[in-house]
């Protein structure tokens, strides 16, 4: 797995450099074993964000991407999209992410979905494990789910393990509520990628029938692998 998420992270064409940031030598010495470049980190991180701003403290990085481990079928567009969504954005706004629309109505209340409301510049107004918008009366409303990966401007990611952390990101055990009740903005960039993350033996089995589909797929006549892979993954159009 974590060797699929370097190969698919280092096809974004927004990259300079892939690292794997962790505190386990048994994951350190597989990353070394595929290559990759490896940074140790302390153990007493509380989030991702904060292993990452460790990482990013010795580096020179203007924007730095934190890519969770778990997606082996992370889409290079998508990195793409998402880094390009906050150049594009003034600079002000010091973190973006993405959002997917929600096709299949049980997601809408599946707590491990997480749900963002944005607003009209594209920026994020709340993320929640609840159904939001709330629908009231029948009316008309698009859901979108928040899709785990984050870009940051490196000034403000040093800072962020020094933010407070809030009664929201408390209760809703979601750390990237830390930048919104301290004030800070996040751009969210809409994306056709569809996150597939593995947390449990079930999400291994579903990654790897994906995985068997794709290598079917690209035994048609006049087909490349990557093309079909993407093709397989996400029906839709990639960001």
């Amino acid at each position: 797995m974590l060797e699929r998420v370097v190969e698919r992270a280092s096809q974004a064409r927004c990259l300079s450099q892939v690292l794997v940031a962790t505190d386990d030598e048994r994951i350190a010495s597989e990353a070394r074993r595929i290559g990759a470049a490896v940074r140790m980190t302390r153990a007493d991180h509380p989030s991702g964000t904060d292993r990452v701003a460790e990482v990013a403290s010795a580096d020179s990085a203007e924007l730095v991407v934190n890519i969770q481990g778990d997606e082996p079928l992370i889409d290079p567009a998508a990195i793409d999209a998402a880094v390009l969504g906050l150049l594009g954005a003034p600079e002000s706004i010091p973190m973006g992410t993405l959002k997917k629309r929600i096709v299949d109505p049980s997601e809408i209340g599946n707590p491990s979905v997480v749900k963002v409301v944005t607003g009209r510049e594209g920026n994020a107004i709340y993320f929640s494990r609840a159904p939001i918008p709330y629908v009231r009366d029948g009316a008309a409303a698009e859901h979108w789910k928040h899709i785990g990966l984050y870009v940051y401007r490196r000034e403000f990611l040093l800072s962020y393990s020094r933010l407070p952390i809030g009664p929201l990101e408390r209760a809703e055990c979601l750390e990237q509520l830390r930048a919104l009740e301290n004030g800070y903005q996040i751009r969210v960039v809409e994306t056709e990628y569809e996150s597939v993350h593995v947390d449990t033996p079930e999400d291994l089995e579903k990654v790897n029938r994906l995985l068997g589909a794709c290598a079917l797929a690209a035994r048609a006549p006049g087909e490349s692998l990557n093309q079909t892979t993407n093709d397989a993954q996400w029906p839709s159009t990639s960001s």
